[in-house]
């Protein structure tokens, strides 16, 4: 999967992302001139939720379990991320005739999701290349 992004004249710092078919706008959200959409912080956040979700759901549906549908906040403390700590408080609203048991092992599979695994548990590499562009 490529990810490919281009300015957009929505704003100074407004950029267009393009993931396969989908389009997505990103900003800086600065102030009020510079708030045409999430900021990459967000859209890192964002993407801890939907894979907790997308897994919850998926795991549910495959073991029986009456899930019926999964809310989450999640708030970010990046105060010292300069210092290399990042931490993000996730709250699960579980909605379903759930038994201990079953609320017990979903909150189990959630930390488990891939997104979870990938902030947590990998190092991740970045290789960037850099070319001059004719304009």
């Amino acid at each position: 999967m490529t990810i490919k992004l281009s300015k957009s004249d929505l704003g100074k710092f407004t950029q267009l992302l393009h993931a396969d078919q989908h389009k997505m706008v990103a900003d800086a959200r600065l102030d009020s001139a510079s708030d045409n959409g999430p900021n990459p912080h967000d859209f890192y956040d964002s993407a801890l939720a939907a894979c907790k979700a997308i897994t919850l759901l998926m795991y549910a549906e495959k073991a029986k379990i009456p899930l019926d549908d999964v809310q989450i906040t999640i708030d970010r403390d990046s105060s010292e991320e300069r210092s290399g700590k990042y931490h993000l408080l996730v709250g699960l609203v579980l909605h379903g005739k759930l038994d201990a048991t079953q609320l017990e092992r979903l909150e189990q599979v959630a930390a488990k999701c891939p997104i979870h695994k990938l902030m947590t548990a990998t190092t991740t590499s970045v290789t960037t290349t850099c070319e001059a562009a004719d304009s």
